[in-house]
């Protein structure tokens, strides 16, 4: 089986959390951040924290050949937009077309559900990444920095309604 589906069952939610591990491992390590420095990072996330999320959002995921290979999380927000959380794609599945088509699925459903907006948090420095979102929609609305962070966080915008 192949495509997108939501991720309720306990095997499901065990290999999201897997999936989102290994994804964001790559950042992890790139940036060396750290279960000391970055403790809420995803690729640190627990499974008692990832079920905190499932509590107030719904989760995703891509399939390929019946084989999870990429996760993301939707939120309601206020008023009209949504949270995209957590985009995940297997590393040795990039540049595949897997992380647009989960963008896609979740403007989507923002869209079908009366929602305006879809918006996101990443890292400021993840230029590459950045200009990614950019080419699907997105634009960055500005950026913070938090206490708890040890990089500055880039929030950005894409408008879904017509």
């Amino acid at each position: 089986m192949s495509g997108i589906r939501e991720i309720d069952s306990a095997a499901d939610i065990g290999n999201s959390l897997k999936v989102i591990r290994s994804s964001f491992r790559t950042v992890a390590r790139e940036l060396k951040l750290t279960r000391k420095n970055n403790p809420t990072h995803p690729s640190f996330i627990t499974l008692q924290r990832l079920l905190e999320q499932k509590k107030k959002a719904r989760f995703f995921g891509l399939f390929e050949d019946g084989v999870q290979v990429g996760f993301v999380a939707i939120e309601k927000a206020d008023g009209d937009v949504y949270y995209l959380e957590k985009l995940a794609v297997l590393p040795d599945r990039r540049h595949r077309g897997h992380g647009s088509k989960l963008v896609e699925f979740v403007a989507g459903y923002v869209k079908k559900a009366g929602g305006e907006k879809v918006s996101l948090g990443m890292i400021d420095s993840q230029k590459i990444l950045k200009d990614w979102y950019r080419s699907l929609g997105f634009r960055e609305t500005g950026t913070k920095k938090f206490e708890h962070l040890p990089f500055t966080v880039c929030f950005m915008n894409r408008i879904v309604s017509s």
